[in-house]
């Protein structure tokens, strides 16, 4: 009997901590939604690891939040639409990166910020931008260099040999 009591707090008290996690999530979710932004819009050639929700960020804390994603049928370029944070101003020679958190972490929206004295204005276009870099791509690169780097050394080699005179 005593058994079943103790099973009984203990799933009362995991219950009572994952309605306490759960309310937590949901008042910074609504303070979040709740501050007042703009939107902004950015084309860019890959947008690999970016969906509706992804963080956008400026020196590394989150300003805002990507709102969508399609496709541009003319240029075949991802257009995002996302928001900052109202009282943020972004110069509108600020360049917007779609960077990566690690090896394992996601991606976000990075704007770096421009030395202009104007502003894109609400609506605006951030049109210096620069896509996704796909880890594999860049993998292949490295090992596609090295093994170039390889074989030329490789074919160096004779000729060196028989530039030295026999002793």
């Amino acid at each position: 009997m005593s058994e079943s009591v103790t099973e009984v707090l203990t799933g009362a008290a995991v219950l009572a901590v994952a309605i306490g996690f759960a309310a937590y999530a949901g008042l910074g979710a609504s303070v979040s939604r709740g501050a007042p932004s703009y939107a902004l819009h950015a084309s860019f050639r890959s947008i690999d690891g970016v969906a509706v929700g992804t963080d956008v960020r400026l020196a590394g804390v989150k300003v805002g939040s990507v709102t969508g994603i399609e496709l541009d049928p003319q240029t075949y370029q991802a257009k995002a639409t996302f928001t900052v944070r109202e009282g943020i101003a972004v110069p509108d020679d600020s360049t917007a990166i779609i960077a990566s958190e690690g090896l394992l972490g996601g991606n976000f929206l990075e704007i770096q910020p421009g030395g202009s004295p104007d502003n894109v204005a609400p609506g605006g276009e951030i049109t210096d931008t620069q896509g996704a870099v796909g880890l594999i791509q860049l993998l292949m690169k490295f090992v596609g260099s090295a093994a170039d780097k390889g074989g030329q050394a490789a074919a160096a080699a004779p000729a060196d040999a028989s530039a030295v005179p026999a002793p």
